[in-house]
């Protein structure tokens, strides 16, 4: 079943910067969501010994890895 979303024209643009020759739209979004799950996999031991410090440390790199707007 497809779905359709709306999304604004700079998400689009966004969204078109990462979208490969042979990729759909919804590759892309499925790549992007993939990448974002196997970070949060990745972060999810982080605190385990850890100081506070740290750990907001790779929250931060964590956030600045897997959400925002895309550059370039």
């Amino acid at each position: 079943m497809t779905k359709t979303i709306r999304v604004g024209e700079r998400t689009h643009a966004d969204l078109a910067k990462l979208k490969g020759e042979d990729e759909s739209f919804d590759d892309v979004i499925s790549r992007l969501l993939e990448d974002r799950r196997d970070a949060i996999r990745e972060g999810a031991g982080y605190w385990s010994g850890d100081d506070a410090e740290t750990a907001r440390e790779k929250v931060q790199e964590m956030k600045e890895e897997v959400g925002g707007r895309w550059s370039s």
